[in-house]
């Protein structure tokens, strides 16, 4: 693996050395992304006005620099404690990270998931209600969905509670993210949560074994459509995985095998797959997201990033889905670096 200044290739085969206390990209990155957590103990977007708030960027970071080892960076005295108050003084009396007013609000399921699963590993207490405000968020009898509407068993964005026949806006990575945030706080695969999920994830899944981000959002789903169905694509497939193992399916099931063939046949090291044509930048546009789940999905394939910048940070050039701020594409570059 050769490593420089400013370059660095990951592959499956040198994984290991992402432990090890000369992992000089790693200490860079880690150090960077501590060295952007304000006085409020936030991480706060100076790039995406929505991302101010840190509300989503906090834990995110946080559940991410958990994983550096202490050999290879340690945050100042008070910084982990700092983030989980600054996580505990903006979860509102429902138990939903993210919310800011009536009007904006910094995607509530996804923050509330990534605190869930932040606090859990630090042991920290106060994400019950956090689960409990999960739980309500799912489309479920409970919210009037029935188990044939396109959303039944997912999650979206959070906030007020979706009622038929408005969905808003539904996709499976939300839906990874709460079901981790399940799976980290013991939430059984016999539970009624999970077993709605499946039913939203097997919809998700295509014949030739890849997922599509959306059931409900036509739009959204970036690979576009053929022959009737959403296009598979890289992140989407990768996210499908996740979303299977937290849901209590075992890596023997056809469902995730199928799916992890699909990855392998159409891996790219440098981009997420399945795009083409006029769709191609997408790829670009999601190569740190890919290489993040990629990394946790299928570990062995070799994932390469573009080159560190001198502070330490990574950004991508590409600007389609947010990875041109820092403290994102960091973010998901420390944890393919942390990767045992």
């Amino acid at each position: 693996m050769r490593i420089n200044r400013r370059a660095f290739l990951l592959t499956a085969f040198a994984a290991a050395c992402s432990r090890r206390e000369d992992n000089e990209p790693l200490r860079r990155a880690a150090q960077y992304l501590w060295s952007q957590q304000a006085a409020d103990g936030g991480f706060h977007s100076t790039t995406y006005g929505l991302l101010r708030s840190g509300q989503s960027l906090t834990p995110l970071a946080l559940n991410i620099l958990w994983h550096v080892p202490a050999a290879v960076y340690s945050p100042t005295a008070g910084a982990v404690d700092r983030a989980f108050d600054f996580i505990r003084k903006n979860t509102n009396a429902d138990g939903a990270l993210g919310r800011m007013d009536d009007s904006a609000a910094d995607y509530p399921n996804y923050a509330t998931s990534l605190a869930v699963a932040s606090m859990v590993k630090a042991k920290r207490e106060g994400w019950e209600r956090m689960i409990a405000q999960l739980r309500q968020q799912q489309f479920s009898e409970e919210n009037g969905w029935k188990r044939e509407d396109a959303a039944y068993g997912g999650w979206g964005m959070g906030g007020p509670i979706h009622r038929p026949p408005d969905a808003g806006h539904v996709d499976l990575s939300m839906t990874r993210c709460v079901l981790e945030a399940l799976q980290a706080s013991g939430v059984p695969a016999s539970d009624p949560a999970m077993t709605r999920a499946l039913v939203y994830l097997e919809r998700s899944q295509n014949p030739d074994g890849g997922f599509c981000f959306s059931l409900v959002n036509p739009e959204i789903n970036k690979a576009g459509e053929a022959d009737g169905r959403f296009v598979s694509y890289g992140t989407a497939t990768a996210d499908g995985i996740l979303a299977l193992r937290a849901a209590g399916v075992s890596d023997s099931d056809d469902r995730i095998s199928k799916a992890i063939r699909w990855l392998k046949d159409h891996h790219q090291k440098d981009r997420a797959p399945g795009f083409t044509g006029a769709r191609e930048s997408w790829g670009a546009g999601l190569r740190f997201y890919y290489a993040y789940v990629i990394s946790r999905a299928v570990p062995n394939l070799p994932v390469e990033l573009p080159l560190q910048n001198d502070d330490g940070s990574f950004t991508n050039t590409n600007k389609m889905v947010k990875e041109d701020d820092p403290l994102i594409a960091t973010a998901f570059a420390v944890s393919v670096l942390a990767k045992e």
